[in-house]
Order: C-alpha cells, then structure tokens, then sequence
C-alpha cells in the first residue's frame, strides 16, 4: 500500500558518522523516518527487528560490507528498494550493486537535492510513495507561454505545436526552472531508462527546444556536464 512522505520508514546505514548525520538530517528534514546505523552488523539486526520502506547502504562498512548486508537483506526481502552510498566509482562495483538487486548507485561526494529527488524517484517508481501533487497546466516561460495540456508553446511571433515527448521535457524543465533538473531523473521518468541510447534522444529533443524558445534570448537551457539541465530565464 502507497504512503505519504511522513509514514516512510528509512534504514540508513554509514560508518563516517559526520556524513551519517549530515544525510540523516536532510531525509528527515524532508518528512522521512530514518534509522541511522554506524556497520553492517547493526543494520541487518535493525532490519530485522521493523519493517522499512528503503534502505540506504554504504558499501564500504567495519562488520559487513554494504553489498553483504545488501544481499542477505534480498534473502528477506525482494522488493524493499535498496541504494548505495558510496566513494567507489568502479564499473565493477555499480554492476555488482545493481546484481545484487540495487535500485540506485550514488557515488560521494553527491548533490543533495539531486540526493532526495532521486531517493523520491525510487519510491514512486516502486510505488511505494503517494504524494498529492498540484499540476501545473500553464506556465509563463519569459516572452512565452506554454499550455502543457494542449502542447502549445506560444510566442507573439510564432505558435508551435509540440510534441508528446517535447512537451514533457519542456514541463519538468519548467517545473524545475532557475535549478538544475537531474538528467538521470528526466530520462527516466519520460523513457523509463537511463541508458545510452536515450540519452542521445533526450540530447536530440533539448537542442529542438532550445530552438523553439530562441525568440527570447533570455531564455536559455544550459547543460550542467554530468549532473542534467538547467532552464534558466534572466531578468
């Protein structure tokens, strides 16, 4: 069953105590429970003893590592999502994660608004989380305005009719205006994937877009390297 953001039980386990705390705080601050354990012993014994919604587990922890502690947590259980926190960037390591049944791999030191959006990501995905949300129709985009529902983007010099996809990708944008929008969360909210291809598409439709809204020179979406886009409207 689907719960509100307040009655979603986390289990975070990190051994540096700073980040523990630091990462705790921000899920908290955003209406999560959270359970902070310092090794991989304490939180499979944790796991054990309540029910959670999440797991957050650093891989390299005193005890049990996080992929031990990840794969006994899957003998348990199949469906809790699990994430990764941590300082490996090895590609051996990520396919080990996701093997062992990972949902997410997020490599320190990280963004934490990207942090808590991909955390909400996963738990919408796995549909676990409901969260009434309010849907904008409309949105005034400098010298445009732009009909989400009729996928009309609108200029005094020209009326363009967009496409299904188009029109996604410009509302998440705009949804996310003046801060960067996560690539990895665009791609897989609107393809389902982040892999390579889709990110070549995704490449094709921001340069068609940022055709569109070149009446207005104030308006411009930049691409943030490796983190996502940003569409940005100056004064």
């Amino acid at each position: 069953m689907a719960k509100e953001i307040k009655d979603i039980k986390i289990l975070l386990a990190e051994d540096d105590s700073n980040l523990g705390f630091v990462v705790q705080d921000n899920l908290k601050s955003n209406g999560y429970q959270v359970t902070l354990c310092s090794d991989g012993e304490v939180a499979l014994k944790t796991f054990a003893s309540d029910k959670f919604d999440m797991c957050i587990l650093d891989v390299m922890m005193p005890k049990k590592d996080g992929f031990t502690v990840a794969k006994t947590i899957r003998d348990i259980n199949k469906e809790v999502p699990i994430v990764f926190l941590t300082a490996k960037t090895m590609q051996a390591d990520k396919v080990k994660g996701f093997t062992l049944g990972a949902d997410d791999y997020i490599t320190k030191p990280f963004d934490f608004q990207e942090f808590i959006l991909r955390v909400e990501s996963i738990l919408r995905r796995t549909k676990i989380l409901i969260k009434e949300e309010v849907v904008v129709e409309n949105f005034t985009v400098g010298e445009y305005s732009f009909d989400v529902k009729n996928q009309l983007l609108a200029h005094p010099k020209e009326d363009k009719k967009l496409t299904k996809k188009e029109t996604r990708i410009l509302a998440f944008l705009c949804e996310h205006i003046n801060d960067i929008a996560p690539r990895e969360l665009i791609l897989k909210s609107i393809w389902g994937n982040d892999d390579y291809f889709s990110g070549r598409s995704m490449d094709v439709f921001i340069s068609k877009l940022r055709k569109y809204l070149s009446y207005d020179k104030k308006i411009q979406i930049n691409n943030i390297h490796g983190v996502g886009f940003k569409l940005e409207v100056s004064i």
